[in-house]
């Protein structure tokens, strides 16, 4: 059974509220003779219109009576008209909801209370909905939260023994009684076995800068650095870029980047292993580097199959992207997904081109130092 609303009458005169009873039939009303017994009656079932008049006897100001009702916080739905030929004034800036003279015909009061009871209705459904998608929220958190404390005590868990096999997969690799099949599968488990590190420490790394966890050491990064960190991201891809051509077109003088090194060698590296991944043995991957304006244009192509169209807008979402490799494995789009994070972090943007059958290029761009804070460390070498 739905519980009809409250409409409140406050007047001296009960037959005010008799005259109203029975153009609002949807209504429950409820008669007050005084400011007490207001006082007392919306304690006890606080109503949703209060029709309140201003002949209505009270020891202290009318006003005041309103203004105290309306800062009660079982009260914040009601909504109060003031009715009266005198004392609007200060009922309006006590918080009346609407005005109206105590002259007014029933069926024009009784619109507006109708109005008034629609005005509640909403803000109540309003507020359930709030309420409801804040539960919601509150424990979509949670189990956010949960997810991302599981993920990381794993992945964390996991790098030891990665790290393990690998030291043993070195060993038997230098083994120089190994044939050369047995060669080739432990090579092949190197690489997968980087494969799943280089993943390990990108979900880490990935869910650090989601939190805001992971704080850039930037620095000012020169020509000779920049090229040092691109041949250390290359050793850390594996021995599988010893089966590409890799060219690197970097200027032997630009300006130098603002940047971290470390981050930036694992830009590089995930964008060089994401090449490798999908070009073949005796593929061609081109890195270039090229002043524009005040940034670094950054680009890394491959020659491999290409990324379909469908393919391109979720390219940069972890466990998003669907392409298959040539190698025959799936890409979580993790590397990228760290790659999009760590530039924008460094204030820069991050884009790709690609047709099917053609390729991909991959693009970054990275901030130039200001000339004050070359001429900074100009000053540091005099």
């Amino acid at each position: 059974m739905v519980n009809k609303p409250v409409v409140m009458v406050a007047a001296s005169d009960p037959s005010r509220m008799m005259a109203l009873a029975s153009a609002v039939p949807m209504a429950e009303l409820v008669h007050v003779a005084d400011a007490e017994g207001l006082l007392r009656e919306t304690h006890l079932t606080p109503p949703d219109v209060v029709l309140l008049y201003t002949d209505l006897p009270s020891r202290v100001p009318l006003h005041d009576v309103l203004g105290m009702l309306r800062g009660r916080e079982d009260l914040v739905h009601t909504r109060w008209l003031a009715v009266g030929t005198q004392g609007l004034g200060p009922m309006l800036q006590a918080g009346a909801d609407a005005l109206m003279s105590d002259n007014t015909p029933t069926e024009a009061m009784a619109s507006q209370v109708r109005t008034l009871l629609e005005r509640v209705r909403q803000t109540r459904e309003q507020t359930e909905r709030m309420a409801t998608l804040q539960r919601r929220m509150d424990t979509w958190e949670h189990e956010e939260r949960v997810r991302d404390q599981l993920v990381h005590m794993l992945v964390h868990d996991l790098k030891n023994p990665i790290a393990a096999v690998l030291g043993l997969l070195e060993v038997v690799e230098d083994d120089a009684d190994l044939s050369g099949e047995s060669r080739e599968l432990v090579k092949l488990a190197r690489e997968e076995t980087y494969h799943l590190l280089h993943l390990s420490v990108n979900m880490l790394d990935v869910r650090k800068i989601q939190a805001g966890k992971m704080k850039l050491n930037t620095e000012l990064v020169f020509a000779v650095q920049f090229t040092e960190v691109i041949e250390q991201a290359r050793g850390d891809v594996g021995v599988g870029m010893r089966e590409r051509h890799l060219r690197i077109q970097v200027p032997g003088e630009m300006p130098p980047v603002v940047a971290d090194p470390e981050i930036l060698r694992r830009i590089y590296a995930n964008l060089l292993s994401n090449a490798m991944k999908h070009t073949t043995t005796g593929g061609v991957i081109t890195l270039r580097a090229q002043v524009q304006g005040n940034e670094l244009l950054c680009a890394i192509h491959d020659d491999g199959e290409g990324i379909p169209a469908e393919d391109i807008p979720n390219l940069f979402a972890a466990f998003e992207q669907s392409r298959l490799t040539l190698h025959g494995r799936f890409d979580t789009g993790m590397g990228l997904a760290f790659c999009k994070l760590a530039v924008e972090g460094h204030g820069g943007r991050i884009w790709v081109e690609s047709e099917r059958g053609k390729g991909a290029s991959f693009y970054f761009t990275l901030p130039l130092a200001m000339e004050t804070e070359d001429d900074d460390f100009a000053d540091l070498l005099v």
